[in-house]
Formats: C-alpha cells, structure tokens, sequence
C-alpha cells in the first residue's frame, strides 16, 4: 500500500500539512505496532508524530507528565522508572507512542483493577482537521475527549497530553505462576485470584486439543516494594541490560507448523511449572518480545494477523468456541493470550468491556479471511468485539454490530471534521467513514 508520508519536526508542522497538503485525506501514525490497516492510508497522506517526542512539565508530587503525542513508552520509561514511576497502564510492548495509546485506548494486564489508558488522562491538546486546538478532559469537551479516546486518530491529531504515572520503588515485579491443565481450569484460576493481583494475564495452548483445550500458565504479579528486594538485585530503580537478540531471516514458511508449534507449547508449559515469588525485572515481565529484534519473522514472509476479540463475562461459551475451531484448524501459532477485563471504557469507540479477551497470532493463509469471518460470527454472536489496533479484515456490517455507539461517534467526528479529512484504510473499510477501500 502506498501512502504520502509526512514527518513534521514541530507540532505547527502538521497544521501547515493539512492546510497546504495536496492528499484528499491523512491519518496520524506513531511506531507503526498496529498489525492492521488503521495507521496506513492508500491514496492519502500519513503523518508520522516520532520527531514530536518532547517531555515538557512533570509534576513530581502529583506524578502527573505532560508530553508531546510522539514520546513513546520506551521514552518514559527510560526516564522516570530510576526515578520511582512507572506507566498506569501499558499493553505487551513499549514501543508505542502516547498518541497511540489514547488513539488505541490502550489495556494492559491490569484491566481488571486499573481499566486502559484512557481513564489516567487528565487532558489533551487536539488539532482539528479545521485547524482549531481543542483542550480536551473528561470535564472539558468530554464528548471530544471520549471520542478520541479509542477513535484511532479519526478525530484530529493529539499535539500534547498529561498523563497520570504510577509511583514504585523498584523496578521489579514479583510473579506467581500456576499450571492449568485445560479452559475451565484457567478460568476459574483467574476468578479465584484475579482480585489478589494487579497485573494478570495467561498464556494459552491454542493447539492443545479435547481434556487439554485452554491448556494455560497464568502468570499474575505485583510490584515488589524496594525494602523487599534480595540486597543482590542492586539498585532497586535500576534492571540489568540484556543482550538483545535477533531473527536475521524470514523463516520458511515449512517451519512454522503444528508439530514445531505444539513442541514449543509443550516445552513452554513445562518450563513455567507452579511456583510463587519469582523476582524479575519489569522488561521480562511486560515486553518479552521486544527483546527480540525482528521477532515476526518466524512467522515468515507473509506473516500473520493478531487477532483479538473480547467477550462480555457472559460470553465465556464463545471464547471456548473461537478456541475449538482455532485449534481444529492447525493454525499454527505460539502466542495466545487470556487476560480479564475490567470495567467498561466510556470511550465511544474504545474496545475493552467488562468480561475475558483472548488474543490469537494467527499465520497468513489464502483461506484466512473466510477463517477469520466466521471467527467473527462467533464473536457478534456472544456479544463480543474485536480491537480496532489489531484487526485487519473485519467487515463494515460486523463492526457496526459490536459497536453500538458507532453512530455517536460518527456524529462526533462530522463536528469535528466536517470534510472528511481524517481518514484510513481501516476506517473505510470498517465503515466509520465513506470512501473506497483499497486491495
């Protein structure tokens, strides 16, 4: 797909694009984690906001930064964990902007305690595609502000945002981790402790088939206070650099099948037995892949699609139902996730509800769509929905039944940009706004 690409060095910048630019349409994109088409536009313009990555204020006593949409959560990280903060909430990889974030409405393995991103926003700068700079909070033009908050970059571009950061005393996470044998079982693990932990999250088996569908190890953690910590970890605020290792080549396609997948499961489940108090540093805890340079080529040249659909606490029966047809399938694939959810986010178009989502990496195959299609009957059947960074197939009928405040939304945004200047791939194809949709 080709797009126009922009890359402003000051937030004025983007303004002069959209003023002077010759493209029919442009969206914002950060560091490009999406796996979809929500941050590509055929035909149009991207602006890309990296070189828009200054920190400008932070209060220490309120924990609260203010920074341009272009940080990334690498950025923070890097500065304020040896200072005693940490994010409020943060998905399976840092390397993703804070305009990103709010755009995505992003979750992490604290949903269930802390719900996403959004709701630790105090406030936002919004440009709008009429040139106007909005102030944003959830007491100040909250129908903006809900509207953005998830809305994939549709309703202008974030120029700054103050966010609320998590005081810590070490840089460390304390983790239990316990075997479940099948689905039923992990679920009711989840149940019976998710309320002793922060951070929850399980990984799945979604090859193992009959007594042992849902095979899992969930792994749930808190942060270990500094007074806790063996004197051999060192600096409390401080991790050990690791050696960063890389995939050099796209594997073959041959390589990635059930037999080396289920062996990787195997070995997975076997090495992460039931055990309590293990310290490890927050990088191993929350990012183990981006240790790995290039990681997504294991799964070869045409590469996969991740998709994740979350059900409410009622649609227990489709998350089994979405991991029978995954694992009769022989879709191969080594990362599958269980996590639960939290309360509801009142973003317009934010995806997490309360109840379970399950996150499957799934190979690109000639008959993936038709797959994926009736993965999503399942899904609109229990009252689910898929998340919008993620998707890359979801067809316009379907994503209208998993997001009843669609047409809200699309109010918000013909107020806010009334020439239909904001637009992407995924949003014509979802049909969020109008507009051909590109091959």
């Amino acid at each position: 797909m080709k797009c126009a690409v922009f890359r402003p060095e000051k937030r004025r910048g983007i303004a002069e694009i959209l003023e002077h630019g010759e493209q029919p349409t442009y969206i914002a994109r950060g560091l490009g984690r999406s796996y979809g088409d929500v941050a590509v536009n055929p035909g149009g313009g991207v602006i890309t906001t990296t070189r828009l990555n200054r920190m400008l204020t932070f209060d220490e006593m309120a924990g609260v930064l203010e920074c341009e949409a272009g940080v990334s959560l690498a950025e923070i990280l890097e500065v304020f964990v040896p200072r005693g903060w940490f994010l409020p909430v943060t998905p399976g990889t840092k390397f993703v902007t804070i305009g990103g974030a709010i755009a995505h409405d992003v979750h992490g393995k604290n949903h269930h305690v802390d719900g996403s991103f959004g709701q630790h926003v105090d406030q936002f700068t919004l440009l709008t595609p009429t040139g106007s700079v909005l102030v944003c909070s959830p007491s100040e033009n909250a129908h903006v502000f809900w509207a953005t908050i998830g809305g994939a970059g549709l309703t202008g571009f974030i120029l700054t945002a103050r966010i609320r950061l998590l005081r810590i005393s070490s840089a460390y996470i304390r983790v239990d981790y316990r075997q479940c044998p099948n689905f039923d079982a992990v679920l009711s693990s989840i149940r019976e402790t998710d309320n002793r932990y922060k951070y929850s999250v399980a990984w799945v088996d979604c090859i193992a088939k009959g007594k042992s569908l849902g095979r899992s190890v969930l792994m749930s953690g808190d942060h270990v206070d500094a007074e806790s910590l063996p004197a051999s970890h060192g600096d409390a605020l401080s991790v050990p650099s690791r050696l960063q290792p890389g995939v050099p080549f796209d594997f073959p396609g041959f390589a990635l099948n059930p037999l080396s997948i289920g062996l990787f499961n195997k070995l997975f489940y076997a090495r992460h037995r039931t055990r309590e108090g293990q310290i490890i540093d927050y990088n191993t805890y929350f990012y183990p892949l981006d240790a790995i340079h290039h990681w997504n080529r294991i799964y070869g040249k045409k590469g996969f699609t991740q998709y994740q659909a979350t059900f409410p606490l009622s649609g227990v029966e489709g998350m089994r139902a979405l991991l029978e047809k995954v694992s009769a399938s022989g879709r191969a694939s080594f990362l599958a996730v269980l996590k639960r959810m939290g309360p509801s986010s009142p973003g317009m178009l934010s995806h997490p509800i309360d109840g379970w989502t399950l996150t499957l990496d799934i190979p690109i195959s000639r008959d993936l769509e038709p797959f994926l299609n009736d993965c999503d009957e399942i899904v609109v059947r229990h009252g689910g929905r898929l998340y919008m960074a993620k998707d890359a197939f979801t067809r316009a009928e379907v994503f209208a039944a998993m997001y009843p405040r669609l047409k809200e939304f699309q109010a918000v945004k013909q107020q806010l940009d009334p020439n239909q200047k904001l637009s992407s791939r995924l949003a014509r194809r979802c049909g969020i706004v109008d507009g051909a949709i590109e091959p």
